[in-house]
């Protein structure tokens, strides 16, 4: 995995916003070098993103994490 740039924060954040229809998205800068760049969801941290560069081509992937104590009672329709 290598650093993501405050470049690729904002573009990512712009992204994920439109992907996701999200306005209350944001991706935000470890606050210290060598932490994960974190996503969160008005307010609240939901996941995590990493880089990785293969052959040139480089590619995010996102981890979301989701409480079991978060998740409704039922799954409604």
């Amino acid at each position: 995995m290598s650093t993501i740039s405050s470049s690729e924060i904002a573009r990512l954040q712009v992204c994920l916003r439109r992907l996701l229809d999200s306005k209350g998205l944001t991706v935000n800068a470890p606050p210290r070098p060598g932490l994960s760049v974190e996503i969160a969801v008005n307010g609240e941290v939901v996941g995590t993103v990493h880089r990785d560069e293969d052959e040139g081509e480089v590619s995010y992937a996102i981890n979301l994490v989701v409480l079991e104590e978060d998740l409704p009672a039922t799954a409604g329709k």
